[in-house]
């Protein structure tokens, strides 16, 4: 794993972001995410610079899309995020969680066991 993706999966694994299950290296169809959360169907990429190239970034758009079609988000972070803003990272992911999870929990009950 890129040094990003070392220093985000060290905040995410064993259910330290609030209780909520992560996997690294998911495999959704051809693709492969580098964290996924399967409670609340969150993929998150990383991205450095080579994302940035006209090539990378149609071919992240068509990536996105196919994933989208089995109702998964896609939540992009910048290496340099990680790098330079690791709480604020862990923010935005949170957020996004939570956000998610308030829109397809059926019920009261917030079990993030996944």
């Amino acid at each position: 794993m890129p040094k990003a993706e070392i220093i985000l999966w060290s905040y995410l694994k064993n259910r330290q972001l609030e209780g909520f299950k992560f996997r690294r290296q998911q495999c959704i169809g051809p693709y492969i995410v580098d964290f996924y959360c399967p409670t609340v169907k969150l993929a998150i990429e990383i991205d450095g610079e080579s994302h940035f190239s006209n090539t990378a970034m149609l071919y992240d758009l068509k990536r996105e899309k196919f994933i989208k079609q089995y109702k998964i988000n896609v939540l992009r972070v910048l290496n340099t995020d990680v790098y330079n803003n690791i709480n604020g990272v862990l923010q935005i992911i949170l957020d996004a969680l939570n956000q998610i999870s308030s829109h397809t929990t059926p019920g009261p009950s917030s079990d993030r066991r996944g």
